[in-house]
């Protein structure tokens, strides 16, 4: 069977990531006793001044080695997922990739990603496609931003075009992450992106399929002020990898 290593950041997520990492690991313990697919999950705690830890040290005790933690002292969810690549590349799994710790993505909604891998390499979940299903319906100043001005900015910079850049939910071939760890480096928000840019940049091919999101509450960045936030790291982020050159 192909092994996934799944890599969920949490920061101070003591409230959610407990019924999302007992959902997940139920439903792929399900697949593994059905053959389909074996599975770890790797949880990264960064900046946690919560009980986080706690709970999933709870769930590892139960899980074994189905479930390995990285606590990380500093906060951003680029440096979790980065820290998760590297770790993830120490054992024998087959397909990396991440999810958000609110369970926006349910977990059969996740393994959709590795089912649609095929000859690809690499997955993402999309919230904009015709057929993809978001609930509640996102604020309108979020769709109008994220159309006319975020994604403008990422495809006039990065030469990549996809409907949904930041959806929590990715997966890829180990040999892509093998490939572009090295060159990986933005620690907040633009981490998406990069790991898209960085993909392309390779010849790596990345697909995007529909899927069904609900939407959380709690949200840690807000409509305005993380939108500008967004949108200087994505300068910064092209300004860093123009000098790569």
């Amino acid at each position: 069977m192909d092994k996934i290593s799944i890599i969920i950041p949490a920061h101070n997520e003591a409230n959610r990531i407990g019924k999302t990492l007992r959902t997940y690991h139920q439903y792929f313990n399900m697949l593994k006793d059905q053959e389909k697919v074996d599975f770890e999950f790797l949880v990264v705690l960064n900046g946690c001044t919560d009980n986080t830890f706690n709970v999933v040290r709870e769930i590892q005790e139960n899980a074994g080695d189905e479930v390995h933690i990285l606590d990380l002292q500093q906060a951003g969810k680029g440096l979790a997922i980065i820290a998760g690549f590297q770790n993830a590349l120490k054992r024998d799994n087959d397909y990396i990739g991440f999810v958000d710790a609110d369970m926006a993505t349910e977990p059969q909604y996740f393994f959709d990603l590795y089912e649609h891998m095929h000859s690809r390499d690499g997955v993402i979940a999309s919230r904009y496609l015709p057929e993809s299903k978001v609930t509640p319906a996102r604020p309108w100043i979020k769709e109008k931003g994220r159309k006319y001005i975020y994604n403008f900015f990422v495809r006039t910079l990065f030469g990549i075009n996809f409907a949904d850049y930041q959806c929590g939910a990715k997966l890829f071939k180990r040999s892509v992450i093998e490939v572009i760890i090295s060159d990986m480096q933005e620690g907040q928000w633009a981490f998406d992106v990069e790991v898209l840019y960085l993909a392309k940049k390779h010849g790596f091919d990345v697909v995007e399929i529909p899927t069904v999101w609900n939407d959380k509450a709690g949200s840690k960045l807000d409509i305005m002020g993380g939108g500008i936030r967004m949108l200087k790291a994505l300068f910064e982020l092209k300004r860093v990898h123009s000098a790569e050159k």
